[in-house]
């Protein structure tokens, strides 16, 4: 059986979310099972008028679908937009309501009252991007499915854990994570908002009971519930996977520890240049791999994979290529061929993307294997790849002669790892830690700690500006011998 839904709402202000809504409920592989969609710009040109139209249309759907935002809208005979006259048809002909206000200022004294009056009847939810309301509208009509047991067992990410309560989130990450999310996104909730409240807001909680999504998200151990939510990571000399592997790391936690840790290991094996100082006092440091293009296909990686799978994202670093592979296959109707272009963002789990995106890790919904493939081409690198066999893979390509700075550095010593050499080579004057891993692209502090200052300090090529090594004003610069180890390897 299939269900109709109607969207209603201005058509001018919410164009772009109303044809968002529609391809989503189309292509994605479980709401395209269950629901067709309708929204008035579709309906072929007839004689009678549009009010009978639309209203004969909210008679014969199952679900109404109102977005709410600024704009009242044209006005009939009566001072009645047509919006409000969806609503109330939909509310006299006992429809599913679900109302989603867009987080825009309200100026309109009318369209205050229809959402007062909307509020009467059912919970209407917030959103201020595109992704945030196909994160509601997508848990919303979950619970629709399951509700009436048309769906026996929900999406992974929306699942209620049955173990997990509140006390296994990590409020100090939801703190961190509102912090971000206003940074980056101007979210309106501040970092002083109950958990409980954000965790409702960001569709991961349901009757005091949080979602596998909460839990990977913001939970104090992930692993404790799902295992294999880990990245593998293996660096190789040669071009293929053999063993003995020569440095190899699985890493656990969140999610964004996950990307922070994964990414920061592939730049730290990776060649890294150092431009002239034309622009800026600081001289520009550039990756041999688009750090954008690293990171995005991590988190994409992590973002999207199947976590029923037994396995694990696997990044593996070779001397001509970095592979990401994930558990997990490509969404419903989209094809390999169509990564290559602009396409429709099709999360397989919406409620860890749009925290993601909240954040600033995911940076915009729909272009990022464009974007990777542009970021790459920019360098003169081969173009990426990506294959879909048991597992999804992504292949970004290493220039042949990208070796220069890892051979110098095994011909000086080969003690010296090249986390020590990336940065000597950035250090310029007394610069904190923080400084230190802008200057790197780097996030994960304390591997920033025990691989690239622990050993510098060791060898002796760098030298903190206080002796307590916990003062909140410390900041480190080159030794002499780290000033003639730089120059060696700036040659």
């Amino acid at each position: 059986m299939r269900y109709k839904v109607f969207i209603s709402s201005v058509q001018s202000e919410f164009a772009e979310e109303r044809r968002m809504l529609v391809d989503y409920l189309r292509t994605d592989a479980l709401f395209g099972k269950f629901f067709d969609a309708f929204i008035f710009e579709e309906t072929p040109a007839k004689s009678r008028s549009a009010s009978t139209v639309y209203l004969e249309q909210v008679e014969q759907s199952d679900i109404y679908i109102g977005l709410f935002g600024s704009e009242y809208g044209n006005t009939d005979k009566k001072g009645i937009s047509a919006t409000e006259r969806e609503f109330d048809h939909a509310t006299r002909f006992n429809k599913h309501r679900l109302i989603f206000i867009s987080a825009q200022h309200n100026s309109d004294e009318r369209e205050i009252k229809l959402i007062q009056k909307a509020e009467q009847f059912i919970v209407r939810q917030k959103f201020s991007s595109l992704l945030e309301l196909k994160s509601a509208v997508y848990a919303s009509l979950v619970s629709y499915l399951e509700e009436n047991e048309y769906i026996r067992s929900t999406p992974f990410d929306a699942t209620l854990n049955r173990e997990a309560t509140l006390d296994d989130i990590d409020e100090g990450k939801i703190k961190y994570f509102l912090s971000l999310a206003m940074n980056k996104r101007q979210y309106p909730l501040s970092v002083d908002t109950p958990a409980i409240d954000v965790l409702t807001r960001l569709n991961l909680l349901k009757n005091n009971r949080i979602t596998n999504a909460a839990i990977l998200l913001f939970g104090k151990q992930p692993q404790k519930f799902f295992i294999t939510s880990e990245v593998k990571c293996a660096h190789f000399h040669g071009t293929e996977a053999v063993k003995p592997i020569p440095s190899y790391q699985i890493y656990k936690g969140d999610v964004f520890q996950l990307v922070e840790q994964a990414v920061d290991f592939v730049l730290s094996k990776i060649d890294l240049r150092i431009g002239v100082r034309d622009t800026s006092m600081n001289a520009p440091a550039q990756y041999e791999l688009p750090m954008f293009a690293v990171k995005e296909a991590i988190v994409n990686a992590v973002c999207h994979r199947d976590y029923t799978s037994n396995g694990s994202v696997q990044v593996m670093l070779f001397k001509d290529r970095l592979e990401i592979w994930n558990p997990g296959h490509l969404p419903f109707g989209l094809t390999i061929e169509d990564l290559s272009a602009l396409h429709g963002s099709l999360p397989a789990n919406p409620l860890l993307a749009e925290p993601m995106y909240l954040a600033g890790t995911i940076e915009k919904a729909g272009t990022g294997t464009t974007d990777i493939i542009k970021s790459c081409e920019k360098l003169d690198l081969k173009t990426p790849e990506f294959h879909q066999l048991a597992t999804f893979r992504t292949v970004l390509w290493r220039q042949v002669t990208a070796q220069v700075t890892a051979q110098v550095t095994a011909q000086v010593t080969a003690q010296v790892t090249a986390q020590v050499q990336h940065l000597l080579v950035v250090l310029d004057g007394y610069l904190t830690t923080s400084e230190i891993m802008e200057r790197l692209s780097l996030h994960h502090r304390e591997s920033f700690r025990l691989n690239y200052i622990k050993p510098a300090l060791e060898k002796g090529y760098i030298a903190p500006e206080f002796a307590n090594p916990n003062h909140p004003m410390q900041r480190y610069c080159l030794t002499k011998k780290g000033k003639k180890q730089s120059k060696i390897w700036q040659q």
